[in-house]
């Protein structure tokens, strides 16, 4: 099959160079560039979310589409066109600009601290740090990060001081942090970021998670939600933040309990006691206050439970 290059961007120009080389296209695909990553992370599902448009170009910025015999010729005379879209969609090079990826790394970078912001706490005083002060931490693992990689690796290899167990088996590297970057989406490298920060303790850190009791009339449960609330990273980075399901208002509020410890029914309410991330205490509690005028209540029992981190 013809060799074929294509770009998931919504405008792109073509590269001169390729169209020198006999039996090679470029062809393009629209697509929202920040839904490429989180589709190639397995993050985002839904096409719908990905792509402007289901067509193959030759120049989207033109509105030039591909011409089936040019698809044909490279991608072979049976192959649908929804599985050219995949291929591009999964193979494609994104470019942008500076000033784009400039912008994109400010908003990728603000994302993460947000995110571990509102998942780590002081393990002394139960508090949530702000943006600022995670921000520095990492700025501070960020610098060190090479030659702390190199002093773990000396030191599991026996060329510095052993830190080896009983059993003589050579410690792990701790991750590490480097910093940003736009090739990865946002919740992914928030859970790096979580990792390293626990590991090398640039301040005194710990996962936390808040034992909370929810109460809801059940007249109100079964029906459809009002808004759509946010939703954070899980500690296996598997959810992507953005809107939650649109539901049922119990579906909506057990979307944000990570480990539901009881569900019980007593009369005409509702009640779900279970563990929720520190920086969704807040979104639950303007979620179930709204939604049921004031006849719900979320109840902190414990402010934080630790977690140790393997």
């Amino acid at each position: 099959m013809p060799q074929a290059t294509y770009q998931t961007v919504a405008a792109l120009k073509s590269n001169p160079a390729d169209e020198r080389i006999p039996g090679k296209k470029r062809f393009e695909i629209a697509c929202y560039k920040n839904k490429v990553v989180e589709y190639r992370e397995g993050v985002e599902t839904d096409l719908d979310n990905v792509l402007q448009i289901p067509s193959v170009f030759l120049s989207v910025s033109k509105g030039q589409t591909a011409p089936s015999e040019d698809l044909k010729k490279a991608f072979g005379p049976k192959t649908p066109l929804n599985d050219i879209i995949m291929e591009i969609l999964n193979k494609g090079e994104m470019q942008v600009g500076e000033k784009e990826r400039h912008a994109q790394l400010e908003r990728v970078h603000n994302e993460v601290i947000d995110i571990v912001a509102g998942k780590l706490v002081d393990p002394k005083s139960k508090r949530v740090y702000t943006t600022g002060m995670i921000c520095k931490a990492l700025d501070q693992l960020s610098s060190q990060g090479g030659s702390a990689h190199k002093n773990d690796e000396a030191q599991g290899s026996g060329t510095a001081t052993p830190t080896n167990g009983e059993d003589g088996q050579k410690s792990k590297p701790r991750p590490t942090w480097t910093g940003v970057v736009t090739t990865k989406s946002a919740k992914s490298q928030a859970l790096d970021a979580m990792k390293a920060l626990i590991a090398w303790q640039p301040i005194p850190v710990s996962r936390a998670r808040m034992r909370l009791r929810v109460t809801c009339p059940t007249s109100i449960l079964k029906q459809a939600s009002k808004a759509a609330a946010k939703k954070e990273v899980s500690e296996d980075g598997a959810d992507a933040e953005g809107e939650k399901p649109t539901g049922t208002v119990k579906d909506v509020i057990l979307s944000y309990v990570e480990q539901i410890e009881s569900q019980d029914t007593m009369g005409s309410e509702w009640e779900v006691i279970g563990f929720v991330e520190p920086g969704a205490y807040k979104g639950l509690g303007e979620f179930v206050g709204g939604e049921t005028k004031g006849k719900g209540r979320v109840e902190v029992l414990d402010m934080t439970v630790t977690q140790e981190e393997s």
